[in-house]
């Protein structure tokens, strides 16, 4: 058989290639212009947009309620609709236990004392792509961590919305669903509309266009993250499976043209494990009704061969890649050397496509090697832990101190502002 060589080509280990940017300049520009119109012009812009990308038709609503929601679902076949709510319950027992283990704290400080509270963001726009698929499981696991936080608000944005995605978001408790996507749908969600009040957290994974938005508006608003394309690396050894990795590193592969599945593969045989996996990659193309997209993707694969599992940990840590399964007989062993992953799937029954559709935790990961400093999305994203100081006197050496310190700053409102504390019983 002959095998295309971009399909997972070796490099060595000390040649890992850059990773792409999440933003290019082009798309900032793209997207800037959209943002102004929208904001300059409201609602007349957004439809514009809107129906220059095909999202909707003239006349058409802008916004779908609850009751539209419900409609969609009562459409569905039961057993799909049951799929939903399923993924969904889990989904919500995960971000429960997360949300029961950030709690309010209170200590002692001279004069009185100290804390945080938890606190969730009053309102938050819930982005779900639109384009190539529907993704209602990206509706669940946006708006269902938002609800478990306490957000009082819930806006789901995803252009051409299909019966699952209304259906998902009824299940996950949105108030509304704004049938737009791209910049457009970013710069409703951020300025708001006369029938749509701003909100004040956006979140959710998008193409190139609503990252870029997302960047833009970053500071009015909060925002999750800046996802670039999707990524997966597969570290395997001998005793795995060739066939299961083409498996799941062709599901990496059909999410879009530009995601990237990455093998590394450890051991004495790991040249011979690649190319096992490299033919059953070709062999699995054949039947796959999306092998045009994934066949793509693979020009941005690679694979790397080492000797050890440390080896083998030290890549991932440098990659920091958004998915991280490990199929070795040391799996546990080697999923507790990994510092800098988005999700880690272990072991054989671990599938990273159960992560995908609401085993539990969330989907929404950093991707770009943005592991190594920040986390996925979850109920904690949609939280603010507020601090408060509660003194019922200021005792003379705080105030002295304190007065000391702001003069050594050359702030000499700051300590006078401390010692007229002193005048206070």
């Amino acid at each position: 058989m002959n095998i295309p060589q971009q399909i997972l080509p070796l490099i060595a280990p000390d040649r890992l290639p850059l990773q792409p940017e999440a933003v290019d300049a082009a798309a900032l520009a793209d997207a800037g212009e959209i943002i102004e119109a929208v904001r300059s012009r409201g609602e007349a812009a957004l439809r514009e947009f809107a129906q220059r990308f095909g999202e909707i038709d003239a006349g058409d609503p802008l916004l779908l309620g609850r009751h539209d929601m419900q409609a969609a679902a009562s459409r569905l076949d039961p057993q799909d609709l049951r799929a939903i709510e399923s993924a969904a319950e889990r989904i919500e027992a995960f971000a429960r236990v997360q949300r029961g283990s950030l709690s309010p704290v209170e200590v002692p400080v001279p004069g009185g004392v100290a804390g945080h509270t938890i606190e969730p963001v009053a309102s938050a726009g819930c982005y779900a792509p639109g384009g190539r698929y529907p993704l209602p499981s990206s509706v669940l696991m946006t708006a269902i961590p938002a609800r478990v936080a306490g957000v009082e608000r819930v806006v789901v944005a995803s252009p051409r919305p299909a019966d699952a995605t209304l259906a998902a978001a009824m299940v996950a408790g949105a108030d509304q669903l704004l049938c737009v996507g791209g910049a457009q749908a970013i710069a409703a969600l951020a300025f708001g509309l006369p029938s749509l009040d701003p909100v004040d957290f956006i979140c959710g994974p998008g193409n190139r266009w609503v990252t870029a938005a997302k960047k833009i508006v970053h500071g009015r608003v909060g925002i999750d993250m800046l996802a670039g394309p999707s990524e997966l690396a597969v570290i395997a050894d001998s005793s795995a499976d060739p066939a299961m990795i083409a498996s799941d590193l062709l599901a990496q592969a059909e999410h879009d043209v530009a995601a990237r599945p990455i093998l590394i593969a450890v051991g004495a045989e790991a040249p011979a494990l690649v190319e096992r996996i490299r033919q059953q990659v070709i062999a699995q193309l054949t039947t796959l009704p999306t092998e045009a997209t994934a066949r793509e993707a693979f020009a941005n694969s690679f694979a790397v061969c080492v000797e050890r599992s440390e080896e083998a940990a030290a890549i991932a840590d440098r990659l920091a890649p958004e998915h991280l399964q490990i199929l070795t007989q040391d799996a546990d062993a080697l999923a507790a050397r990994v510092r800098h992953a988005g999700a880690i799937f272990i072991g054989t029954a671990s599938a990273e496509v159960f992560g995908d559709y609401g085993a539990g935790p969330n989907h929404t990961l950093p991707t770009g090697a943005t592991a190594r400093f920040s986390a996925g999305l979850s109920v904690f994203s949609f939280l603010r832990v507020r601090t408060y100081l509660n003194m019922k006197h200021a005792p003379a050496e705080l105030i002295g101190e304190t007065a000391r310190l702001a003069r050594l700053e050359g702030l000499e409102a700051h300590a006078r502002a401390a010692e007229a504390r002193l005048q206070v019983d």
